[in-house]
């Protein structure tokens, strides 16, 4: 009877596992927040100013979004950072030569496959932090805000499953209930 009721669990554990991870690939993809920095256009010399606004913008938004524990959290701070964003940005073009501003916005637009490090981000809609400088028609440079990936050295980004800490703190409960009993019958 043991043994029937073991498999069933595991069973489930299997079953639950399938199903999570199944819907899991497009809950992740809602909790992407990726940030794009458009230059002006492909000119090096507005693809140069591009950086420097990244190398400005990352450390700025650092302390501000390394305790952000979702993506509209994430969002929310960057929201109340838009003016200050916009000014530190505006500053480093008129500083540089540039005669034209910036823009920052936040909103839900279709990319294609992108992948960073050892993320991979498919094609789709997501919400995006967008920095347009001037017209806006160059390359851009692009990383994920939340979870915060270019805003880390990327050294102790740890993903984490709700679900998957649930199941195996049960199947870990579940064990030592087996061997505690499976030992105690051992010993008689």
């Amino acid at each position: 009877m043991k043994k029937i009721c073991i498999t069933l669990e595991l069973l489930i554990i299997i079953l639950m596992t399938i199903a999570c991870g199944t819907g899991s690939s497009r809950q992740e993809k809602t909790e992407y927040l990726r940030i794009h920095i458009r230059a002006n256009s492909n000119s090096e010399y507005d693809q140069s100013v591009k950086y420097k606004i990244r190398d400005d913008v990352v450390p700025y938004l650092t302390p501000y979004l390394a305790n952000c524990h979702s993506k509209d959290e994430a969002a929310d701070v960057i929201t109340q950072q838009k003016e200050i964003l916009e000014k530190r940005i505006d500053g480093i073009l008129k500083s540089n030569g540039y005669g034209y501003s910036s823009s920052v916005k936040i909103r839900n637009e279709k990319f294609p496959t992108r992948v960073y490090g050892e993320l991979t981000l498919d094609s789709g809609y997501y919400d995006a932090v967008i920095v347009e400088l001037g017209k806006a028609e160059g390359d851009n440079w692009w990383c994920v805000v939340y979870p915060p990936l270019c805003f880390t050295s990327g050294e102790n980004v740890k993903y984490r499953s709700k679900i998957a800490e649930i199941i195996a703190e049960w199947k870990k409960k579940r064990t030592q209930a087996f061997l505690g009993e499976n030992f105690s019958e051992s010993i008689y």
